[in-house]
């Protein structure tokens, strides 16, 4: 059977004038900065007077585990967008943006797929409204003064040993993880060692998608710890007196981005933390003006609910003081089978034992999520290689874990295809919400990350050096102790172990190292061998991605 290609169907969408999309929401075009004909910034004169409106009901999508065949969590978080919208409701959706690193890689974009895709999906893959570039701009402007401060006399006497404070760009570039600067002579400053990250691993994207408004990002940005002096004080942006230039580079990069899904639906595009990283949601800015805005807020936090929907309960909703309503946990008959030990080349043939066999993966997320007090109903992405069997032993399995699995054909029919799930998410959302994050602000560091390894991930302990456990009290004596914890791990299994699938128990879980990020406001602890800057693979995308003899882009999907 031959499909359209996601980016041969988003051609093909009848797209609105960005004008009236906002004018769903009762945003007056005055306040609309538009980027071409279908795509805005939403101003912040406008967001401010929302203040006194009341919230509509959040809704997270999370996933299982990510799996070579494919869940579709965005797919799903736009579908249930359009569906609650199909059936009545005020819907908005709030995604992530698309960095270039995965784009360009192995992972292909971040706009949905099928008949449930946010457009104009070729921007939002690329460039889209520069938010990034201002991001990578505004982390390395801090990178040159710190430099720059040092070959200047260095008044502040940081220690060049104890500098933190790393550059990034929006790539997977594996050959920029550890470099030495400043060669070449006196006239060039003092040599160091010191690395890349990708954009958005940066502590400003986090600050960015955490902040509620330009003051409130300059002060964060003004708390960056970038370096230490030889008595081990902490040097900060504002020290470097960096942080109102970059405010200034971030100041059309904080509005929302506004754009459409193919059925002409609201959505929010901004902010794009990795999950397995970073804290993986968009941004709180434009989360809570889509909650003044719509009876209903569907957002995503990336990758398995181990990582994304953790951060998004225990970081994002605490920071901001967002209350869930219900959440969606996506699976796949075709990833069900991969945790049950099929190759992905079989993928295609009826195995219900198999099936069965990897439903304890889902079983685990379900769990997970019910322990934060938020109902929880899972979204079957269908393919059409599933079959009756498969998706009964699915629904079978759920029903067991005390919830309730929904077979959701939004891919293929929009929101014509997610109509039962609609309906059940505005059931769940009427009922009180429990929501409670993992643990307490006044939990000991070391003990918040003891506590997400053992309730999140099933592991038996965790395994961290002496020095790491001395910089965690060193931190909580400096008055960090209440932050959150950021865990960064492979996005692929519940252990630290990428190639360990299903529901594992009895594992450790090792922290290579830990990070203040006092500005974002969490604790990052880097566990196994996660790398904050991505390799591309054997073979990238951007091999095949190319612009054909019509002047349109091949190759993204």
């Amino acid at each position: 059977m031959a499909f359209k290609t996601d980016i041969e169907i988003a051609r093909e969408a009848k797209k609105l004038p960005i004008m009236e999309i906002g004018a769903k929401l009762g945003i007056p075009s005055e306040h609309l900065l538009p980027y071409g004909h279908d795509k805005a910034k939403v101003g912040q004169e406008f967001i401010k007077s929302l203040a006194g409106r009341p919230d509509g009901k959040l809704i997270l999508v999370t996933a299982i585990n990510p799996t070579p065949a494919g869940e579709g969590k965005t797919t799903t978080t736009v579908g249930l967008g359009d569906g609650l919208n199909r059936i009545g409701k005020k819907a908005v959706v709030c995604i992530r943006e698309a960095s270039l690193g995965p784009n360009f890689g192995m992972k292909g974009g971040a706009a949905g797929g099928g008949y449930a895709q946010v457009v104009p999906m070729e921007e939002m893959n690329l460039h889209f409204t520069g938010d990034f570039h201002a991001i990578t701009s505004a982390h390395n402007l801090l990178s040159a003064m710190i430099d720059n401060h040092i070959y200047w006399g260095n008044e502040l006497a940081i220690d060049e040993r104890r500098i933190v404070w790393r550059r990034v760009m929006d790539m997977n570039d594996r050959a920029l993880r550890d470099i030495v600067v400043n060669l070449g002579g006196v006239a060039n400053g003092f040599p160091r060692q010191t690395g890349f990250d990708i954009t958005v691993a940066s502590e400003v994207m986090a600050i960015l998608c955490l902040s509620n408004d330009l003051e409130d990002l300059q002060k964060r940005l003004g708390d960056i710890v970038v370096a230490y002096t030889r008595d081990k004080k902490a040097i900060y942006c504002r020290d470097i007196k960096a942080d109102g230039a970059m405010t200034v580079l971030l100041k059309d990069a904080m509005q929302p981005n506004i754009v459409q899904t193919l059925e002409n639906n609201p959505a929010f595009v901004h902010g794009g933390p990795f999950a397995n990283i970073a804290h993986g949601c968009n941004s709180v800015i434009a989360t809570k003006t889509a909650l003044k805005l719509g009876e209903y807020v569907v957002t995503e936090a990336g990758f398995g609910a181990d990582l994304g929907a953790e951060k998004f309960f225990d970081i994002k909703c605490r920071k901001a003081g967002l209350k869930p309503s219900a959440a969606v946990i996506v699976a796949t008959v075709r990833a069900m089978k991969m945790n049950g030990g099929v190759a992905k080349a079989d993928l295609g043939a009826e195995n219900v034992d198999a099936v069965k066999k990897g439903c304890p993966n889902l079983g685990r997320h379900i769990g997970n999520v019910k322990g934060f007090g938020v109902p929880v109903v899972v979204a079957i992405n269908h393919f059409y290689s599933d079959t009756d069997a498969e998706i009964a032993a699915v629904k079978a399995y759920v029903a067991e874990q005390g919830a309730e699995a929904i077979l959701c054909k939004h891919w293929a029919l929009g929101s014509a295809g997610i109509e039962e799930l609609a309906h059940k998410v505005v059931a769940m959302a009427e009922a009180p919400s429990n929501f409670a994050p993992l643990y307490p602000d006044e939990m000991p560091l070391f003990q918040k990350i003891e506590t997400i390894a053992k309730r999140i991930y099933h592991a038996d302990d965790v395994i961290a050096d002496k020095s790491i456990r001395d910089q965690l009290k060193t931190w909580e004596a400096a008055g960090y102790g209440h932050l959150p914890i950021c865990i960064a791990k492979t996005q692929y299994s519940f252990t630290t172990d990428p190639s360990v699938r299903g529901a594992p128990t009895g594992h450790s879980v090792p922290v290579r190292e830990v990070r203040l990020s006092a500005g974002a406001g969490f604790v990052v602890a880097i566990c196994g061998e996660i790398m904050t800057m991505p390799g591309l693979p054997r073979v990238p995308s951007a091999e095949v991605i190319r612009l054909n003899a019509a002047g349109n882009v091949e190759g993204l999907f």
